[in-house]
């Protein structure tokens, strides 16, 4: 099993995420990230072509060995300095009001307690910090829902995904009071798998 998590969901994630067709969203959630950032399920760095010139540093955090290699590319061509700096997003190595904003990106369906990494990110946050999130979670009609919860088994085995998980209220349970939220089916992915919540939050408080 383990074989399969380190060598396969890497490569799996690395395609079905890396489709052109995620890069307007990436572009949007990445836009507005300043300062000192910290990246929770970094993944394979498709998010890195996209970070503005107003970030000065990444500390990536990512579980995968493989996920990291295969980000070799796009961290060499990268103008913002990137570090491999955590493996757990549910126990971050930073102190306290460390970073100026926070970047999730497909990465909560995936965590196995979604609460505590949002916890652990409100904990890292700077006062006035801001975490910027694109994900796919529950969709908002119940016919679609209805689908998610019959293909979620399969989609857990497969790749480790969650498809019901409710990002909105997981973000705001966490203690963050969201400022800007869009919610849309991403165009040319299933529904049950495309429903996105993109938006700003930052911690109340």
């Amino acid at each position: 099993m383990r074989f399969y998590e380190d060598h396969i969901v890497p490569r799996l994630v690395n395609a079905t995420c890396g489709m052109s067709l995620t890069e307007p969203s990436r572009k949007r959630v990445c836009a507005d990230l300043h300062g000192r950032v910290v990246e929770i399920g970094f993944g394979s760095g498709l998010n890195v072509p996209f970070y503005p010139d107003s970030i000065d540093s990444v500390s990536a955090v990512e579980p995968a060995d493989l996920g990291w290699k295969l980000a070799g590319t796009r961290l060499a061509a990268s103008p913002v300095p990137v570090e491999r700096s955590g493996l757990d997003g549910q126990s971050l190595p930073f102190p306290d009001n460390t970073f100026d904003a926070a970047l999730s990106t497909w990465t909560m369906c995936t965590i196995p307690d979604a609460g505590a990494a949002l916890r652990e990110v409100r904990r890292v946050l700077k006062p006035g910090g801001t975490l910027h999130f694109v994900e796919h979670g529950l969709a908002p009609d119940e016919k679609v829902q209805r689908w998610q919860h019959r293909f979620e088994p399969i989609q857990k085995a497969v790749a480790g995904c969650h498809l019901t998980r409710k990002i909105p209220t997981l973000v705001q349970t966490a203690g963050f009071e969201i400022h800007d939220l869009d919610t849309f089916y991403q165009k040319g992915v299933p529904r049950i798998m495309g429903a996105l919540s993109l938006g700003v939050a930052r911690p109340t408080g």
